[in-house]
C-alpha cells in the first residue's frame, strides 16, 4: 500500500512539474498558438495515464486547465475569462483531456489483464508439461506442491486427498496453511480466496466430482488460472494412477504368460527325460538279470537324459545371470570369421553331417565383442536352425557391413514363424505352438542370444515366411577409429 501512494505521489508531481514546463516552453521559448498548446497538453496527459491511470492524469488535466487559462487565454496572467467562446474552449478541453484519459487508462488495463492472462497461461502449460513427466502415483503426489511452488511463484502450496487422508506439502510456510480451510473447500466443492493475505484454497475437481483440494499462498492468481490448476491436478492423478494400474496389469499379464510358459516347457521338458529314466530304471529294476548291452543301453538313456536336464537348468541359471547383469563382458576388437569359425566348431557335434554355407562379406571392420558371448549368440541361432528345419536342407550364414554394425544372419529352410508367434519368439520358454512337442529344446536358447545381443548394445530379430523359412540376424557394433587408431 505505502508504495502504491508512493507511485501516485510521484505520479502527481511529475505531472505538475511536466504541465508547468510545457507552459514555459510555449509562453518563454517557442512562441504558437493556443491550438498547440491544447494539443500538446492533451498528449501530455494520455501518456501520463497510461503510466500512472485515470487518477493521475484527471489530476493533470484540471491542472493543465488552469495552467492553459492562466497562461495562454486572454486576459493572461489571471484566472478570469473574458470572452465566452474561451469557456467553450476551456470546457471542450478539460472534458477531452478527462475522456482521452479514461480511454488511454481503459486500453492500459485491458493490456495488462492481456499480459497477465498470457503469463498465467504460460504458466499453466509450463505446469502441465510438468505434471505429464511424472508417471509415479506417489512421486506425483509429492512433486504436485513444488511444481505449484515453481511454476506460479508462490510461496507455498499443500495438497490434501481425502483418500488417502493425507496432506503434501512444499514451500516455506506450507505447514502455516489452515488444514481445515483446506478440508472445507474439499467437502464444500467451492474456491476461498482471502485477498488481502494472498492465501487460496481450491476443490481439485474431475469433471463434476472433488477428489481433493489445494491450497496456495504468496501468489496473485485469477480465478479462472486456480480452476484450471485445480483440474489439471485432478487430470494428472488420474493419469498417474491410470498408468500405474495399466502397468501393474501389464505385469500381470506378462507374469501369467511367462508362468504359463514355464509351465508348459517344465511339463514337457522335464516329463519327457524324467520318463525315460523311469522305463530304464523300472526295466533294470524289474528284471532280476540283465544282459549287460541291455543294461549299457539303459544306463545310456538315463546318462543323456540326466544331461539334458542339466542343459535346462544351466540354460535358466545364465539367464537369471545375464538378467541381473552378473557375467562380466570383455570386450575387444573381434573378426567376424574368428566368431563363425568358432562357433562352427562348438556346433560341429550337433550339426553332423549338415552341410553349412557361408558367405560373409570382404572387407568387414572388426566389432567390439566379447568373443565367447559372440559365439554363443551364433551358436544359439544356429542349434536354432538345426532343430527346425529338414537334415538335408542347408543352414546360410552370411555376414554385411549395415552402417555402423555388423550384422550376421542365419537363415534355414525350415517350417517358419507366423506374424503373431515372430512377436513372442524370444520370450523366456516360449516355443513355437506347432512345434514344442515335435522338436526337443527348452525355449531359452534365442531369450539368451537376445540378453546377450543387447549386453553388446546390439539388435536382433527374425523374418520368417511360413512354409519358406526363417532368418535369424544379430547386429554388433563396429570397432570405432578413433580407438582403432589407438
Amino acid at each position: 500500500m505505502q508504495r502504491f501512494l508512493a507511485g501516485r505521489a510521484v505520479g502527481f508531481a511529475l505531472s505538475a512539474i511536466i504541465v508547468a514546463g510545457i507552459a514555459f516552453l510555449y509562453r518563454h521559448v517557442l512562441l504558437v498558438n493556443q491550438t498547440t498548446v491544447a494539443l500538446t497538453l492533451l498528449l501530455a496527459i494520455l501518456a501520463v495515464s497510461a503510466v500512472w491511470g485515470m487518477v493521475v492524469s484527471v489530476f493533470m488535466s484540471v491542472v493543465a486547465m488552469l495552467v492553459f487559462n492562466y497562461a495562454f487565454l486572454p486576459p493572461v496572467g489571471n484566472l478570469t475569462i473574458a470572452d465566452p467562446q474561451n469557456w467553450v474552449a476551456l470546457g471542450a478541453f478539460l472534458v477531452t483531456s478527462i475522456m482521452g484519459s479514461q480511454l488511454s487508462a481503459r486500453i492500459r488495463k485491458e493490456a495488462d489483464e492481456a499480459h497477465s492472462r498470457r503469463r498465467e497461461i504460460e504458466r499453466l502449460y509450463k505446469f502441465s508439461q510438468k505434471l505429464l513427466g511424472e508417471g509415479n502415483v506417489i512421486q506425483l503426489m509429492n512433486a504436485i506442491p513444488n511444481y505449484i511452488v515453481e511454476s506460479f511463484e508462490a510461496g507455498a502450496a499443500e495438497l490434501f486427498l481425502p483418500q488417502k487422508a493425507k496432506f503434501y506439502r512444499s514451500g516455506y510456510g506450507a505447514a502455516h496453511l489452515d488444514e481445515e480451510k483446506m478440508k472445507t473447500a474439499f467437502v464444500r466443492d467451492e474456491v476461498t480466496i482471502e485477498s488481502e493475505q494472498s492465501l487460496y484454497f481450491v476443490p481439485v475437481r474431475l469433471g463434476v466430482r472433488a477428489i481433493g483440494s489445494l491450497g496456495i499462498s504468496g501468489a496473485r492468481l485469477s480465478r479462472q488460472t486456480l480452476d484450471a490448476v485445480g483440474s489439471l491436478v485432478a487430470i494428472a492423478v488420474e493419469r498417474a494412477r491410470a498408468v500405474e494400474q495399466l502397468s501393474q496389469t501389464e505385469a500381470e499379464r506378462q507374469g501369467e504368460r511367462l508362468k504359463s510358459a514355464l509351465l508348459d516347457s517344465v511339463t514337457h521338458d522335464f516329463r519327457t527325460p524324467l520318463t525315460s529314466m523311469k522305463a530304464a530304471v523300472t526295466s533294470l529294476l524289474a528284471s532280476g538279470k540283465v544282459a549287460a548291452p541291455q543294461a549299457h543301453e539303459f544306463l545310456t538313456i538315463i546318462n543323456e537324459e540326466c544331461d539334458r536336464l542339466n542343459h535346462l537348468v544351466e540354460e535358466a541359471a545364465e539367464m537369471a545371470r545375464l538378467e541381473a547383469g552378473e557375467i562380466e563382458l570383455h570386450f575387444a576388437p573381434t573378426s567376424l570369421e574368428e566368431i563363425i569359425q568358432g562357433a562352427l566348431t562348438l556346433s560341429k557335434s550337433s550339426l553332423g553331417v549338415r552341410e553349412i554355407q557361408v558367405k560373409v562379406a570382404s572387407g568387414l571392420p572388426s566389432v567390439e565383442a566379447d568373443l565367447d558371448r559372440a559365439q554363443d549368440i551364433l551358436v544359439k541361432l544356429i542349434d536354432n536352425a538345426n532343430l527346425y528345419s529338414g537334415r538335408e536342407q542347408p543352414i546360410v550364414i552370411t555376414a554385411e557391413l549395415t552402417g555402423d554394425y555388423v550384422t550376421t544372419s542365419v537363415a534355414d529352410r525350415g517350417p517358419g514363424i507366423d506374424d503373431l508367434e515372430q512377436g513372442m519368439i524370444f520370450d523366456k520358454f516360449y516355443r513355437g505352438k506347432d512345434q514344442r512337442y515335435l522338436v526337443r529344446g527348452t525355449g531359452m536358447g534365442l531369450p539368451i542370444a537376445k540378453a546377450i545381443v543387447t549386453a553388446h548394445k546390439g539388435t536382433i530379430g527374425v523374418t520368417s515366411q511360413l512354409g519358406h523359412g526363417s532368418v535369424f540376424s544379430f547386429s554388433l557394433p563396429v570397432r570405432r577409429r578413433a580407438e582403432r587408431s589407438t
